[in-house]
């Protein structure tokens, strides 16, 4: 194996340094950087003068090749956020915090595609086989025909995965994979790109969808060089919010479906069920809406959800107020805090802000900007929204109610749940049986937040 030299990389960013320093001067980390061998692959041949290379091949547009079917794991919320489906010969990337349940889900979804007829292989770099044998026992999963293995060589498992003739392969993970081509040790920037491109290359080649389990960082990035996101087809994120069952699938990249579509789990003893209804999950149920509460009626991809946004206007114990904010942006509710006091008369400036998403969802529209105004201004005011009202629209800086698409969706899903009111923008007209409260700046919302009245009648 030939020595081409030693180079330095980044184990944050993945950059590439020709001398060892204190900080990447890239990120910026300190610390980070890590000398590395550089060696040419077994069997690549060096550069010849002279050679003479074959030529590219080229197509034309007009040329059509008929889609293959992709192949449906049967978990819905999955399939949702894959697009439909896993497509044959595609690459994914499953990214999570730890104990979220990544391996969990992708036992599940092998097992179920294992059950509905494809061929599916389960290779572990973290467990056993006993280990996956038990928790399938323990999910009741142990009818399923899954082909199991504990590896974590690349040159094995690449060669096994040739021999067999399998439709979907879950690596778990790509941080504890080792290629022999290369002297760095498994999970550094070298091994991971190295690795997660030769998986790559055999799903192309054969046909076959792997999924991948990737590590995160301590601030929430997936682990390795940003690289290997553009390598995948599709990245997706398992998120968990500690203290809550819920589970939220989030697809941050898919070259085969739409990047804002969500899938809903929750964490049980027999592994993870599918959410059909979130908005169910998400609200309060129980008697009255108390004051600084609001329900927003917000759209992840294709589907329409249900949340409660929870404030706390209180006064400041200390000199400076302090601002909490869990589940939305913090920059966000800066921007809407100073538009009620600049537009509205409301002031913040000695009390203390908190404000919550229920049920551990994070909320990233603008269209959540009406109903985070509405939540603070009923705790400011002590006046609470009607329990059968919900609230969206975004808020510009000169405090007019913008409208937001897809109203009609909202609409009708908070129609479908027993809501009657809506604080809306102007827009189409809602459904049967739901009154719009129609507003075009913010202090017209306010207004009728402060009106004791509003909450009275039929609407």
């Amino acid at each position: 194996m030939a020595r081409d030299g030693a180079i330095h990389a980044c184990q944050s960013c993945g950059a590439v340094h020709a001398k060892w320093s204190g900080q990447c001067a890239a990120c910026g980390a300190w610390n980070s950087l890590a000398e590395e061998v550089v060696t040419r692959p077994p069997g690549a041949l060096a550069p010849t003068r002279g050679s003479k290379a074959r030529g590219l091949a080229f197509e034309g547009l007009e040329a059509h090749s008929p889609a293959p079917p992709r192949i449906v794991t049967g978990i819905e919320e999955f399939d949702r956020v894959c697009g439909g489906g896993v497509v044959p010969g595609s690459a994914i990337l499953l990214a999570g915090d730890p104990g979220v349940g990544k391996s969990t889900l992708l036992l599940q979804v092998c097992a179920q595609a294992a059950m509905r007829g494809a061929a599916c292989a389960y290779i572990s770099g973290e467990e056993a086989v006993e280990q996956i044998r038990a928790r399938a026992h323990r999910m009741g999963l142990a009818a399923a025909p899954i082909r199991l293995a504990a590896e974590t060589a690349l040159r094995d498992i690449v060669d096994a995965l040739k021999r067999e003739a399998l439709d979907l392969v879950v690596i778990d993970s790509v941080q504890t994979l080792w290629s022999d081509a290369h002297e760095a040790g498994p999970g550094s920037v070298t091994q991971v790109r190295a690795c997660v491109g030769e998986l790559v290359r055999l799903a192309k080649r054969r046909g076959v969808g792997v999924l991948m389990v990737g590590h995160v960082t301590k601030d929430g990035q997936i682990a390795g060089p940003r690289v290997v996101e553009h390598m995948v087809d599709a990245v997706l994120s398992f998120e968990g919010e500690r203290g809550y069952p819920f589970r939220i699938l989030r697809g941050a990249k898919n070259r085969f479906g739409a990047t804002d579509e969500i899938g809903v789990f929750e964490m049980g003893d027999a592994g993870l069920a599918e959410v059909r209804n979130p908005s169910a999950l998400f609200l309060n149920e129980g008697g009255e809406r108390s004051a600084g509460a609001a329900v927003f009626a917000g759209i992840e991809g294709s589907r329409p959800v249900l949340v409660e946004f929870q404030a706390l206007v209180a006064p400041s114990v200390y000199g400076t107020p302090r601002r909490a904010v869990v589940g939305w942006d913090g920059g966000r509710l800066a921007m809407v805090m100073a538009v009620l006091e600049a537009r509205c008369g409301l002031g913040f400036a000695a009390r203390d802000v908190y404000l919550n998403v229920a049920g551990g969802l994070r909320i990233s529209e603008p269209a959540a900007d009406l109903a985070a105004a509405a939540a603070l201004a009923s705790s400011a005011l002590g006046a609470a929204l009607p329990q059968d009202c919900v609230v969206f629209g975004e808020i510009s800086l000169s405090g007019d109610v913008r409208p937001v698409s897809r109203m009609e969706m909202r609409l009708k899903e908070a129609a479908k749940l027993g809501f009657r009111r809506a604080l809306v923008p102007g827009g189409p007209e809602g459904p049967p049986g739901v009154a719009l409260t129609r507003v075009t700046r913010l202090a017209e919302a306010m207004a009728h937040i402060g009106d004791a009245t509003w909450d009275l009648g039929a609407p």
